[in-house]
């Protein structure tokens, strides 16, 4: 190469070295930075406040006798599970509310079901009938009890579900009440929770519907399936095994953490108490108990995660479709 190839060649690298856009680039990438952690940076400050160090504190407290303050007292060790694990009151906490966990599970989830699959299949007001089944999810469950236990199952001779049945001759029912033989007070909660919380699994199992290819439906009829059952069956269930599984798992974690619709309708009943509702009067009630309080806590947090993860390998949660 002469002399003058080389003094042209040499300009040139060097010009396309100075525009080489390394420097902008790591401009970019701080600037991006800086703005991901002005926006999650407050969020994980919260989350650490009002998330995390409560439960790092309530895992301390548990190995603690701390009653009437939470700074602990005398270190214990296990003997507060040992306490809670052989608590008659919470084990029948724990015993009642798992019978309630596998009757309200599959009855949400085929309600829900129901419903998604026949808003799916509307000609017509699609998207009223979503909205409307929707709206009660959206409703809080301190009002929705309020609103059951005030206006329709109050117990008393002018409730709507009394009036009703006064209509027919019947006597009325004390719904809210143990006593009469019949624990009518299970009617109740039940039909409640249904209703706050059915529409939400219906938007969950609709998207999933709808995430369903069509040509798969016309290959099974072209196959012989029949409408209906069959290609139900054959083509809707598999194609929502995934929006199933979250529904399942989200729906049981919902159902042991029960709370709001028993305190609001039953209060500290011995007869029909969530686990929350009994840590929640053993932990803030006359004794203030917050050693036994969290070890309960962490007892029933630790059930859930079990009781979740074997229900999430049973239904193959996080395997690949086939």
């Amino acid at each position: 190469m002469s002399e003058t190839q080389t003094s042209t060649v040499a300009p040139a690298a060097r010009s396309a070295a100075r525009k080489a856009p390394v420097r902008r680039k790591n401009r970019q990438v701080r600037g991006r930075t800086g703005a991901f952690w002005l926006f999650v940076g407050p969020f994980l400050v919260g989350l650490a406040i009002f998330i995390y160090v409560p439960i790092v504190w309530s895992l301390v407290l548990s190995f603690f006798r701390a009653q009437n303050t939470v700074v602990p007292d005398v270190f214990v060790g296990i003997k507060n599970y040992v306490d809670m694990l052989t608590d008659s009151a919470f084990l029948s906490s724990l015993g009642t509310f798992t019978l309630f966990a596998i009757f309200i599970v599959p009855t949400t989830y085929l309600l829900a079901l129901g419903l998604a699959v026949l808003i799916n299949r509307a000609r017509f007001a699609r998207t009223f009938f979503r909205s409307v089944i929707f709206i009660p999810a959206a409703c809080s469950y301190v009002v929705g009890s309020l609103v059951w236990k005030l206006s329709i199952f109050n117990g008393v001779r002018f409730g709507l579900a009394n009036t009703l049945i006064a209509t027919f001759g019947a006597d009325p029912i004390p719904w809210l009440s143990a006593t009469g033989g019949f624990p009518w007070y299970w009617p109740v909660i039940v039909t409640a929770r249904l209703w706050l919380q059915v529409g939400f699994y219906m938007i969950l199992l609709l998207a999933g519907l709808q995430q369903i290819p069509s040509n798969l439906y016309e290959a099974a009829y072209v196959d012989g399936a029949k409408p209906g059952w069959q290609t139900f069956v054959n083509v809707t269930l598999p194609g929502l095994r995934t929006a199933t599984v979250a529904v399942l798992i989200l729906n049981l974690i919902n159902a042991y953490q029960a709370f709001d619709e028993f305190y609001n309708l039953l209060g500290n009943v011995p007869y029909a108490r969530p686990p929350l509702v009994y840590l929640y009067y053993t932990a803030l009630g006359a004794s203030q108990d917050y050693g036994h309080g969290s070890a309960g806590a962490l007892i029933l947090a630790v059930l859930i995660a079990v009781v979740t993860i074997f229900q999430a390998r049973v239904l193959g949660f996080g395997r690949a479709s086939d």
